[in-house]
């Protein structure tokens, strides 16, 4: 069939520039080591920045949820899929992010296509390094789609005057592969001197920074975000979206989104789960500032290695290798010394940036922290 023909020439062009990508098989992909090919790894790759997934509160709270009220929702939340656990849910993310309303959807995914719901034919100015779930929603709606230079506010406010409709502003408090921050606070100065509608996505802020409720938090900044988009997917260690904001945006979403009105809710054990791990980070505050601890001192002794990790800040740190092969190979090396590293290629990252990706962990001991450090030391005298 000539079609799959066509399929087969774009995958042998992938394998050709190494950016063919396939599923491996892991034996426990979230949790600190995990197994691949009969090996033992320190996982660096995962998400699971406090260690959450396997939390004993946590995990016997999503047990309660099933038995309560079973394993699914059956339908999506407008018809019968809500219960009463989705509605504490959303109070406790509305005081925990300090806003008026909140709703819950089925991952950071679904809810980063609903907050980009609001903005149809309005002028969307994007973060170039944005998440690409943030690029499907303004593609989703067909809306006037702009993207800055990273964290260059100087291009954006020239943007932003050329402007003569609505405007929404968009950007990541950290960003998912470079680590950096944004710079929030003249974000805010931007979005209020223009009248702009700001949206922040907190995915990768969530649960570290400000005491774990996010950048916003920490800045003071949490009336001046319009609208507050986070996961429990990452350090939260469970799985969905939300979005925080006044009432009325909330029920615009709830009317207009179509990744909350199309899908069948999320089961009750993982809404159970989701209000354990909120629990958890109100009474465990600082240890966000563990995992940065550890992260300032991972990441300066790379540094002084010579490796790139461009303007990293956070538990994200990249190391930027150029070539797709030389990522991949440095890959291999480190699995070879006990490490798991992601290999970030195109078009993840723009051409020519292929990167590890390391993710670190708030219960990564010292022996731990020396093996990664042993391991890059070596890395760096063969790559």
């Amino acid at each position: 069939m000539e079609f799959l023909k066509v399929l087969e020439n774009k995958l042998f062009d992938l394998r050709s520039n190494f950016n063919f990508r396939s599923i491996r098989s892991i034996s426990n992909g979230a949790e600190k080591y995990i197994t691949i090919d009969g090996k033992k790894l320190l996982n660096l790759a995962s998400n699971n920045y406090l260690g959450l997934t396997n939390n004993k509160v946590i995990k016997n709270m999503s047990i309660e949820g099933i038995k309560r009220f079973g394993t699914g929702a059956s339908s999506s939340r407008l018809i019968t899929g809500n219960n009463i656990l989705y509605d504490e849910l959303e109070r406790e993310i509305s005081d925990f992010k300090n806003k008026q309303n909140s709703l819950v959807l089925n991952s950071g995914y679904c809810a980063n296509l609903a907050a980009l719901s609001i903005a149809k034919n309005c002028d969307i100015f994007m973060d170039r390094l944005c998440h690409a779930s943030l690029i499907d929603g303004a593609i989703l709606i067909g809306a006037r789609f702009h993207r800055f230079k990273h964290n260059d506010l100087d291009h954006l406010e020239k943007m932003l005057k050329s402007s003569n409709n609505q405007k929404v502003i968009v950007t990541e408090s950290v960003f998912s592969m470079d680590g950096d921050k944004c710079d929030l606070v003249n974000l805010v100065k931007l979005s209020k001197e223009y009248d702009a509608f700001l949206i922040l996505d907190e995915a990768h802020a969530t649960g570290i920074f400000g005491n774990g409720r996010g950048l916003a938090h920490e800045y003071s900044l949490e009336n001046d975000v319009h609208l507050n988009v986070g996961t429990f997917s990452k350090a939260l260690g469970s799985l969905g979206g939300y979005l925080s904001g006044d009432k009325v945006t909330i029920e615009y979403l709830i009317n207009f989104a179509r990744s909350l009105i199309y899908t069948t809710a999320l089961p009750p054990s993982v809404i159970a789960a989701n209000l354990a791990a909120l629990k958890f980070i109100r009474e465990n505050p600082s240890c966000g500032a563990v995992l940065l601890q550890i992260s300032d001192d991972v990441r300066n002794y790379l540094k002084s290695l010579g490796f790139e990790t461009l303007n990293s800040s956070s538990q994200i740190i990249p190391i930027v290798l150029g070539d797709s092969e030389k990522t991949l190979r440095a890959q291999e090396m480190l699995f070879d010394m006990g490490l798991f590293v992601a290999a970030i290629r195109e078009p993840t990252v723009p051409t020519n940036f292929a990167r590890l990706r390391i993710s670190l962990r708030s219960d990564l001991n010292l022996d731990e922290v020396k093996l990664i450090k042993q391991a890059f030391t070596s890395l760096a005298g063969k790559i």
